[in-house]
This record gives structure tokens, C-alpha cells and sequence, in this order.
């Protein structure tokens, strides 16, 4: 008798990440009309529509990939640890972010924490490529919208020297 569904594991390696997405949301909702508004963003900064539909997308196909890397592997185990376990630590310091930017308005340390899950996630891309090319390759989207974050954040803290 089969006691998970065969398709479960993958609804819930792709779910995953939106939980902390879901989670910083609340924070980022509250903060948006009350401090983001006020800073002075770059002429290339995305609407703020955009934001969900693309990180919505980037966490469903990390997951994934996560899945993949999982499914190919044979679940949990020693060959596991370092590919799921840097893909753990790169989807907490991302969800890290937005209580450090939005929460805690400590622009300065939320680039820290996009350059570290950017370094993370890119590590993170290169120990699935010899296990799950497909899964790597799905990390790329990410990876460049990780760089724009990060060039965003840190233009938002450079030209906003007061709201610190």
C-alpha cells in the first residue's frame, strides 16, 4: 500500500518556496503605501505589479528544480546533502530579505542578504548541473533576476542616504 501519492513530493518540492514568499508578503503589503513609496528608485525599477507574477513564477520553478534534483538523487540521503542542502540555504536567505528590507527598512544589510542568496543560489545551480541539467538551466531566471535585485537594492540604498 502506498502511503504518499507518487505525485505528491512534487506539488510539495514546488510549493515550498511560496510559503516564505506568502509569509514575507504580508510584510512587504504593509510596507509598500507606508516606506517603499517613499524612496527615490531608479528610472528602471519595475512596477510594483510585477513583483509577485515574477517571483510567483521564480519559486514555482525553483521548486522544481528541487524536486528534480530530489527525484534524481533518490530523495534524502548522503548524495543529497550538499545540492538540497545549499538549495535550503539559499531559500532562506531569500525569504530572509524582505523582514530585513521591508520589515526592518535596513537597506544596506538587505543587499547583503541578496549578494549572499544570490552567491548561494548561484553554488547552489552549479552542484545541480551534473545531477539535473533541466534543473540547473531553470535556476538561470532566478539568477538573473537575484542580479537585478541586488543592483535595485543597492541603488535604493545609495539614493536614499536619509530613510536609513
Amino acid at each position: 500500500m502506498e502511503v504518499v501519492p507518487a505525485w505528491a513530493p512534487a506539488v510539495g518540492f514546488t510549493l515550498l518556496p511560496h510559503a516564505g514568499g506568502f509569509l514575507g508578503s504580508t510584510i512587504t503589503k504593509k510596507e509598500i503605501p507606508a516606506w517603499y513609496q517613499t524612496l527615490q528608485k531608479p528610472s528602471w525599477c519595475p512596477p510594483n505589479w510585477v513583483f509577485a507574477p515574477v517571483w510567483g513564477t521564480l519559486y514555482t520553478s525553483m521548486g522544481y528544480s528541487s524536486y528534480l534534483v530530489w527525484k534524481e538523487l533518490g530523495g534524502f540521503n548522503e548524495k543529497s546533502v550538499v545540492p538540497l542542502g545549499l538549495y535550503a540555504g539559499q531559500l532562506a536567505l531569500n525569504w530572509a530579505w524582505t523582514p530585513v528590507f521591508f520589515g526592518a527598512h535596513k537597506m544596506g544589510w538587505g543587499l547583503v542578504t541578496l549578494l549572499l542568496t544570490t552567491g548561494t543560489a548561484t553554488a547552489t545551480a552549479a552542484s545541480w548541473y551534473n545531477i539535473n541539467r533541466t534543473a540547473a538551466y531553470l535556476m538561470v531566471p532566478y539568477l538573473a533576476w537575484l542580479t537585478m535585485a541586488s543592483a535595485l537594492n543597492y541603488r535604493i540604498w545609495k539614493d536614499n542616504p536619509s530613510k536609513k
